[in-house]
């Protein structure tokens, strides 16, 4: 399903239309049946909406339709009963026979730095949301609604959808692992990075051993397609991770390689896993489609904020030290939109960032541009596509999966309100 197939979303009793529109860089994103890997749209076109009556678009409006705008949820406290089996569950998937590995396999899973559990969240989120009657067509037309996974959430079905909220988390913690020793990270989550407190070798081993355990618990669910997307999304991590260190100069200057690679280090974990929850439930393509968009423009907002918080956050909210990527010498979105007011911000890319005057320049640069601002506001446009994309889920009287469905749409606020 192309997301031109998403004609129309009711918006507080105004109709929002998918448009395709010319821009100046290319997004991401396409997806369908017969390939995991998104396609990159030409560097000159991007999906953009449009409201007839509206000739611009405020990007910090509100989300929620007026049909869900019923109550103030906590999305965490929906599903905090699950989460915590999650917890223990996972603590329980990563023993290991060696203690040392064991020490290290759990360090980020241990009561008390186990994160904000935010994949877990919207992906338990994501179950109950789909928890909806499936429609048919017949050979003559007509759609009839089958029985099953709209009849009950059978608890069979529940624990399958957990596994996917516990390979997730380990496939991501593992990521963490990995990406800590490449970048020779010191903090994570407040506290010692793993490479910092054990060393590369043990912290690489460890993050091997995550996905090992990650991979026996996918095979578990005996589900080729959902197999593929999860394989998929660890290939897309080292694809992102490579892309990122061997990026030429004029690669580290494009918004569209930038995008292309957040999708594949950050967005492609959450977009696939959502998918796979919707797969599991015996759900259309159609919907299976609109939990992808959903992840997927949830995680690129996600990325965009956190290269935001890069530059305004303190190491102590952030739990992990602030200005970390342009130290690494990596470019990021607030930076890449400088560059577009002031061109002369490419030399200084181009010296490389080893030395702290240079940081000091671009920081400068930073600083006269709308470079965060504009982050900011394509990070809300992308929280805004993921909040349509649960909007045009099928209807439903059921309480509970309005109420996710709620949830969800909440979140994309929360990303890109956050400050930590």
């Amino acid at each position: 399903m192309s997301l031109s197939r998403i004609s129309r979303i009711t918006r507080n009793g105004s109709r929002w239309f998918l448009s395709h529109q010319p821009s100046s860089y290319g997004f991401l994103l396409s997806n369908n049946s017969h390939s995991s890997t998104p396609k990159v749209f030409s560097c000159r076109e991007t999906y953009s909406w449009t409201v007839p009556s509206l000739h611009i678009f405020k990007h910090q409006i509100h989300h929620q339709s007026s049909s869900l705008v019923e109550e103030q949820l906590d999305p965490f406290s929906l599903v905090a009963d699950e989460l915590s089996v999650l917890a223990n569950r996972l603590r329980s998937m990563v023993i290991a026979e060696v203690p040392k590995l064991a020490s290290a396999a759990e360090y980020f899973f241990k009561m008390g730095v186990e994160g904000k559990r935010f994949r877990p969240t919207v992906l338990l989120l994501m179950a109950t949301a789909l928890n909806v009657r499936i429609l048919e067509t017949t050979t003559s037309g007509v759609e009839t609604t089958t029985s099953g996974v709209g009849d009950a959430l059978t608890s069979e079905l529940r624990k399958r959808q957990q596994s996917i909220a516990e390979i997730t988390e380990m496939i991501h913690v593992a990521s963490l692992l990995h990406d800590d020793v490449l970048d020779d990270a010191d903090t994570r989550r407040g506290i010692g990075s793993l490479n910092f407190v054990m060393g590369n070798k043990v912290a690489v081993l460890a993050g091997d051993f995550l996905l090992s355990r990650a991979c026996v618990a996918l095979a578990s669910l005996k589900n080729t397609e959902v197999v593929t997307l999860l394989a998929t999304v660890v290939e897309h991590l080292v694809t992102g991770e490579t892309m990122q260190m061997t990026s030429t100069s004029e690669q580290r200057c494009s918004m569209e390689y930038y995008m292309q690679k957040t999708y594949y280090k950050t967005a492609s974990l959450i977009s696939n896993s959502c998918k796979a929850i919707a797969l599991l439930a015996g759900q259309t393509t159609e919907v299976a489609m609109l939990a992808f968009e959903y992840g997927k423009n949830l995680g690129l907002a996600y990325q965009l904020i956190d290269d935001v918080l890069d530059f305004t956050g303190t190491s102590a909210s952030l739990g992990k030290g602030s200005l970390s990527d342009i130290r690494n010498g990596i470019v990021t979105a607030p930076i890449l939109f400088a560059m577009e007011e002031f061109p002369q911000l490419r030399s200084v890319i181009d010296w490389g960032f080893d030395k702290p005057e240079n940081i000091d320049v671009a920081l400068e640069y930073l600083g006269k541009s709308r470079g965060i601002q504009r982050t900011r506001e394509l990070a809300a446009k992308h929280a805004n596509l993921a909040a349509a994309a649960i909007d045009s889920l099928p209807e439903t009287d059921d309480e509970e999966v309005r109420k996710s469905r709620r949830a969800l749409v909440d979140l994309t606020q929360r990303v890109i309100t956050r400050n930590k």
